[in-house]
């Protein structure tokens, strides 16, 4: 089999300023509403292009993760504008939902909307701790929508939002690429979690996306879980993703059996139980940078500059102590464009010919 892509993502294009940050008001009329929030704001998908292999990407399900959905706003923006025989088309069917958690996102706005660059000018380029850690909102473990997809078709107890990906996604199967694009508050770097039963055919996607880490001046994020809630260490930045029964029995071992009766299906199981052999993944991309010989011994999740970090309320103070440990902001462009890697390496190993 040829290892030659079928689609060739434009990432300068899609990452420069002058181009569309979200689908304009005439792209937008390629988004279908979906259903609404559980606040009853609108759940939006665009279903993009004609070609015979199916890919799914979705955004946003925790709600203090804002750079997969504006990358994704970036990538719709394009897809809509591209005449209908564009190979991106042609190849491919698209199934995007760029926002998940639209109600998380609001709660949010306060500081995803509020950015600087390295000189303090208001610049998309990164986010403020001392704005961050004040603010930010995430819903607590059994009610994040990556793992809320519903049991059955009809799960009565299932997000609204779950049901209306779900619904969205169920005709589309069976997907041959899945991608969920999620965040970390800290991390020593990119994380990148993959599907085990394609561990043995990303040799050359892992090997790529650490020379685009490391040409971008950046670290992996590598840490050994020992398989807890479904993480298995593969090699170096790489993690097999989490899954939802690993996750159950993390929350029952730890003698909490109402959190883990919550779990339901993640976003890539509910694609992978739509028959096929889709090559499922999830980016974890950090909002701030924590330098790596924190994360050894029993620091490896929550390091102990981050709680001390967490103690602080007054943004100044926060600031000033991230500063003194070394913590940093991650690039938003940057984030973006090596979960765009991501993408383009996916497909090159999903989509051949």
């Amino acid at each position: 089999m040829s290892t030659r892509s079928l689609t060739s993502l434009p990432i300068d294009l899609l990452l420069d300023p002058k181009s569309p940050s979200r689908p304009t008001a005439h792209g937008q009329t390629h988004g279908q509403r979906l259903g609404v929030s559980r606040q009853g704001r609108d759940i939006l998908g665009y279903r993009l292009g004609h070609g015979p292999r199916h890919v799914s990407l979705i955004a946003g399900c925790h709600a203090d993760e804002p750079v997969g959905p504006a990358m994704l706003d970036r990538l719709a923006a394009h897809l809509v504008e591209l005449p209908v025989d564009a190979p991106l088309l042609s190849q491919v069917t698209w199934y995007l939902v760029p926002h998940a958690n639209p109600d998380g996102e609001a709660r949010n706005a306060s500081w995803t909307t509020s950015v600087f660059d390295s000189t303090g000018a208001m610049t998309d380029r990164f986010f403020d701790l001392g704005l961050y850690l004040p603010q930010v909102v995430r819903e607590l473990p059994g009610d994040d929508i990556e793992f809320g997809f519903p049991r059955t078709p009809d799960d009565p107890d299932a997000r609204p939002e779950n049901l209306a990906i779900a619904g969205f996604l169920r005709p589309g199967g069976p997907f041959a690429l899945h991608a969920s694009f999620h965040g970390m508050a800290f991390a020593a770097g990119p994380w990148f979690l993959l599907e085990q039963a394609w561990i043995d055919r990303t040799r050359e996607l892992r090997d790529r996306l650490r020379r685009r880490v490391r040409a971008l001046g950046y670290r992996l994020h590598d840490i050994d879980r020992h398989g807890d809630k479904g993480f298995h260490r593969i090699d170096e930045g790489f993690t097999t993703r989490p899954d939802s029964r690993a996750m159950v029995a993390h929350f029952e071992a730890a003698g909490d059996p109402s959190t883990a009766a919550l779990f339901r299906p993640s976003s890539m199981e509910l694609v992978r139980s739509l028959g096929g052999d889709p090559l499922t993944l999830v980016s974890e991309m950090p909002l701030f940078l924590v330098p790596k010989e924190h994360f050894a011994g029993d620091d490896l999740i929550r390091p102990n500059i981050v709680r001390q970090l967490l103690m602080e309320r007054d943004p100044d103070a926060i600031r000033a102590r991230a500063a003194r440990a070394g913590v940093e902001a991650m690039a938003i462009d940057d984030q973006m464009r090596l979960q765009l890697e991501y993408l383009q390496a996916a497909l090159d190993s999903a989509l051949t010919e």
